[in-house]
């Protein structure tokens, strides 16, 4: 299938910022976090600072996606915004690399400031979907764009294990320095892949006109009008609460599994080349989703994901073994990106394409809401039950929940 500029321009951002999902939020901060910045606390007590970061960033964005997509779409400056939050999630992302061993919180603060960066500008490129390609082609782009943004943040995430596997290849004095070094690249890798959304992207039309000064209130104003309209939407309110509970769990498994890992002992480089696994399966799987939603309906592919995650989550619990957790890896490898790629394709056929920024709002709303839930009960679940082996166990809720909740819309809503 051919696509023109404007959509190859807008899947590469996918390539750009997966490199931080990768490297940072998956990959070395989890890792540092626990071995280098928080190694005077026990690993059920890291993962729960590691949560509770996770959540403020979360919070933060949850708060502000409405009114950021509603401003967004009223002044047409959805990527002049994208490229504002890009880029402070790029500066927090490489001043990771200067933290002194033990500031955990000084750490902490600078992976929520970047997680907010890379956050908010995901809000807005998930709203430009709607403007590059008709309606009929929209599940094979967000496939297409996951899949490219698996091979880029895997590309760049396996250059980095090389280096901080062999440190000394690249100058570096040990595998800590290569990897606290692996947050500057990442920075420069994000910028510099984030051209060719800026230059072959147009600029969607502005909704509506407004004036410099009634911007804010003009947005708020849009906003409070559209929540009062979301119970009139049945369909798309189900699918807003279907999501937030079941990608709770997939984030959730994105966020913590090298530290779940690594809580129960596994080696560094066990978990690393697990990751990899992921991404380099994901880059396939999320392509062939996206067309498998067009053949057997977006809904059979999300349950598919759904049914695998929660197989995984009963497997993690008896895990004991290093061919295990890379068998696990495979398995989310093949689902992740589909289940991520068709939610959001499907979001967009039930919106209006002219509100496509705040209504994408709303659904970064329910999404990161959610990871103020999964993170902290992750790790709340391993301080209660004395065994991360029970972090687990939590998830297997949100999936259930959210797989039913989303087999109360008919298919014919999401043609």
């Amino acid at each position: 299938m051919k696509y023109d500029r404007r959509v190859w321009g807008w899947a590469f951002y996918d390539w750009a910022n997966s490199a931080f999902a990768t490297v940072v939020l998956a990959g070395f901060f989890p890792l540092l976090f626990q071995d280098y910045w928080s190694a005077d606390a026990s690993a059920e007590d890291a993962n729960l600072r590691l949560g509770w970061a996770n959540a403020a960033a979360s919070l933060i964005i949850a708060l502000s996606a409405p009114f950021l997509g509603a401003i967004a779409d009223r002044s047409g400056t959805r990527k002049r915004l994208l490229l504002l939050f890009a880029i402070g999630g790029m500066l927090a992302t490489g001043l990771l690399a200067g933290v002194p061993q033990g500031s955990w919180f000084a750490a902490a603060l600078l992976f929520v400031c970047g997680t907010v960066g890379f956050l908010g500008a995901n809000l807005l490129y998930d709203a430009l979907l709607v403007h590059v390609a008709p309606v009929e082609r929209w599940h094979a782009i967000s496939g297409l764009g996951f899949g490219l943004g698996y091979l880029g943040g895997g590309l760049l995430y396996l250059g980095c294990v090389i280096a901080a596997l062999k440190p000394e290849l690249f100058g570096f004095s040990d595998s800590t320095e290569a990897a606290l070094a692996a947050f500057a690249v990442t920075a420069l890798w994000w910028g510099v892949f984030s051209l060719p959304l800026l230059l072959l992207v147009p600029e969607p039309a502005p909704v509506g006109q407004s004036g410099q000064g009634s911007l804010w209130r003009q947005s708020g104003g849009q906003v409070v009008e559209t929540l009062r309209a979301l119970p009139r939407h049945q369909h798309l309110l189900l699918f807003l609460i279907a999501y937030w509970l079941y990608i709770d769990g997939v984030g959730t498994v994105i966020r913590m599994a090298v530290a779940y890992g690594r809580a129960l002992e596994f080696e560094r480089s066990h978990l690393i080349l697990a990751l990899l696994l992921v991404q380099f399966i994901g880059f396939p799987a999320a392509i062939a989703f996206g067309y498998l939603g067009n053949r057997i309906g977006p809904q059979r592919g999300i349950y598919i994901g759904l049914v695998i995650y929660t197989l995984v989550c009963i497997w993690g619990f008896f895990i004991r073994a290093p061919w295990e957790f890379f068998a696990i890896a495979i398995l989310i490898g093949l689902v992740q990106g589909g289940v991520q790629a068709l939610s959001r394709s499907c979001y967009a056929r039930l919106i209006p394409a002219e509100q496509s920024g705040q209504f994408f709002g709303f659904y970064n709303l329910m999404g990161k809401f959610a990871a103020l839930i999964g993170p902290p009960l992750f790790g709340l679940f391993g301080a209660w039950f004395g065994d991360a082996r029970y972090s687990m166990l939590s998830l297997i809720i949100l999936f259930a929940a959210g797989g039913i909740l989303l087999s109360r819309i008919p298919p014919s809503a999401f043609k």
